[in-house]
């Protein structure tokens, strides 16, 4: 991922990089600025600067949105002097003084000199006064009576009270850790980079064992799903400043500068207090050396919005449209490739492809799912009203609410396993497969990959009602027992352990109806499992293939002819949808049925948009999606044995 756009470094006496106004002399200048942090412990890199013509005020700022004195002009841009602000230069790295330096080591005594002009935040650059007015102290670089050169700027005070609170507090004065929601944010973000662990099983135990309030509890979630959403747009932030690759970084120190990136432009955190608090945690789970140069990268970062960091670190459209959108989205390019193949493979305009990135980066509505005969939508509604709860009744599925606040274990039927959280798409997958036509026996159903256990959950609930039972196999140990805990209230139903692809050798014909719900890359519930997108690779694409086939192939063999199959996956790649139906039906004896009409007799109601346009070689299969549909991106397709 690109992080130049053509920006230049700040020339001569500025740290950091020069801004886009005019005003900078022509060629480049050598100077003792402090560059962009280069180690913790280190010292700034100096020196010469792109300051090429038209280009002046470097980004700088002693006090850029850092620091426990930012006033309320946090976000906008800043006027030399004003209070909370200084016309003087950053402290990129402790040690750096002289003309133009950063300043000298936190915690002493700063020195003069010559310094660069405020930040440069929010909106675009251009020469002359700033949108919010003039500047009341110093002039301009390039502007009368400045040196204009872009060699260096008037004397600026070195003093006053914010300045001195940023440089004269003892190490006992600042900051001791991040609170308890950034701490357990962080535990969250190592578990998922050390231990391979998922967020969403990794995050309930950590808030249930700190015992964080609601509001603790929301600011830990949007903090650990955020940072793992964003991270590739956050990565490429903190490449633009510093001077480190960030490879050469400590993993559990760049966990925490993502999350601080996070909080800096895409909360409502004020920047000052997400560069302490992220600060704090560094120095209490991290050390106190990479302290100073996580509050050195910070203090940089928030000096520009998203939006104007957006302009410089994200590569051009016109010269790489993928990478464009994988920077811009925070996807891996493979996977905005991938995803673009699966519009295109379903007949959907590739236009739609910038809002289907953008929905994978929205934080999912948490959806329930009333299991039938044990619990009804109206009785969650109600409930949710007595816990003081909002909710709403669920767009597509008939078993749908959607909790708007609070935690879904306040909920009495939740709790004893008679309403589940399930994504809608998930919940109108299963419920396709129950409202297939089917003609003869309808007494025996198979889940062939049945863990977690929410789809087994309410396959199990809605074949009670018709007096069908259900067997539920999964190859994981441990997923078993989760589907065993799925299942615990309700119908009986047998759960098995083992290989789903020997079931159809093992039991030819014996049953009636059959999900393969098949372990897939997950390119369609990236929303709810940010961390999958960094996790997967476009192997595991080709890898997955034989084992999907391999499922597929053994449910048909255990469906009795004239029994129905769906293949569901939470994937819309064509690779492992369309094409693995297609070479089921090239083997022959089986038949596809129209699974977007499954899917309406489903949820009572049309729901449009599931069906392949036309031409598309996608057959009668459906297809969800989150930028159009709010579920997850669920492909369904439904086949019948012939033969």
């Amino acid at each position: 991922m690109s992080d130049d756009d053509g920006s230049g470094r700040g020339a001569g006496a500025g740290p950091g990089r020069g801004g886009r106004g005019s005003g900078r002399g022509g060629g480049r200048g050598s100077g003792t600025g402090g560059g962009r942090p280069s180690s913790p412990g280190g010292p700034s890199r100096g020196g010469a600067g792109r300051g090429g013509a038209g280009r002046g005020d470097a980004r700088g700022g002693d006090d850029a949105r850092g620091g426990a004195d930012r006033g309320p002009s946090a976000r906008g841009p800043r006027r030399d002097g004003a209070p909370g602000s200084s016309a003087g230069g950053r402290p990129d790295r402790p040690g750096s003084g002289g003309s133009g330096s950063g300043g000298p080591r936190a915690g002493g005594p700063r020195s003069g000199g010559s310094t660069t002009g405020g930040p440069t935040t929010g909106g675009p650059r251009a020469s002359g006064p700033r949108a919010s007015g003039p500047r009341s102290a110093g002039p301009r670089s390039g502007a009368p009576g400045s040196d204009g050169d872009g060699g260096g700027h008037g004397e600026q005070p070195r003093s006053g009270p914010d300045r001195q609170r940023w440089s004269t507090q003892k190490p006992s004065q600042r900051s001791r850790g991040g609170g308890p929601a950034r701490e357990v944010a962080f535990d969250v973000l190592v578990a998922v980079r050390e231990e391979d662990a998922y967020a969403n099983l990794v995050l309930p135990s950590l808030l249930r064992r700190h015992r964080l309030d609601a509001r603790e509890a929301s600011l830990a979630t949007e903090l650990a799903y955020g940072t793992l959403r964003g991270r590739g747009f956050y990565d490429a932030v903190l490449a633009a400043c510093t001077d480190r690759s960030l490879e050469q970084v400590d993993p559990p120190l760049l966990d925490a500068l993502r999350m601080g990136v996070h909080q800096i432009l895409a909360t409502r955190v004020p920047p000052h207090a997400a560069v302490s608090q992220t600060v704090g945690l560094v120095r209490t789970r991290v050390g106190p050396g990479p302290g100073g140069f996580a509050n050195a990268v910070l203090r940089r970062v928030a000096q520009r919005d998203r939006d104007a960091w957006a302009a410089e670190v994200v590569p051009d459209a016109e010269s790489d449209a993928a990478e464009h959108l994988a920077v811009l989205h925070s996807h891996p390019g493979w996977i905005v490739r991938a995803l673009r193949e699966a519009l295109v493979a379903h007949g959907r305009d590739v236009g739609e492809l910038e809002a289907l990135l953008s929905a994978d980066n929205a934080a999912p509505e948490v959806v329930l799912a009333a299991r039938p005969g044990l619990s009804t939508p109206d009785e969650l509604v109600e409930a949710a009203r007595a816990a003081v709860l909002r909710s709403t009744a669920g767009a597509w599925s008939p078993q749908a609410v959607r909790l708007e606040e609070g935690d879904p274990g306040a909920l009495p039927a939740v709790r004893d396993g008679r309403a589940r959280v399930q994504d809608e798409g998930s919940q109108l997958a299963a419920l396709a497969l129950a409202a297939a036509p089917l003609e003869g026996r309808d007494e025996r159903w198979l889940d062939l990959c049945a863990g977690p256990g929410g789809k087994a959950a309410m396959l199990s609930a809605v074949g009670a009602g018709r007096g069908a039972s259900l067997v539920a196999v999964e190859a994981s140990e441990h997923r078993a027992r989760l589907v065993e805990q799925a299942l615990a209230r309700g119908p009986a139903v047998e759960v098995r352990t083992g290989d789903g692809r020997s079931v159809g050798e093992d039991e030819p014909g014996a049953y009636d109806r059959v999900l393969v719900d098949a372990p897939c890359t997950g390119l369609g519930a990236l929303r709810r499992r940010p961390e999958a997108r960094w996790r997967r690779q476009p192997s595991d694409l080709a890898g997955l293939g034989p084992l999907q086939r391999d499922l597929l192939a053994s449910a048909l063999a255990a469906v009795r002819v004239g029994g129905v199959v769906a293949y569901v996956t939470c994937s819309p790649h064509p690779a492992e949808t369309v094409a693995v139906v297609r070479d089921a039906l090239r083997r022959g004896g089986v038949e596809l049925l129209d699974a977007p009409a499954a899917v309406d007799a489903a949820a009572g109601a049309p729901v449009p948009g599931t069906a392949p346009a036309a031409g598309a070689g996608a057959g009668r299969t459906a297809q969800l999606w989150p930028h159009a549909h709010g579920t997850d991106a669920m492909f369904v397709a439904l086949l019948r044995r012939t033969a």
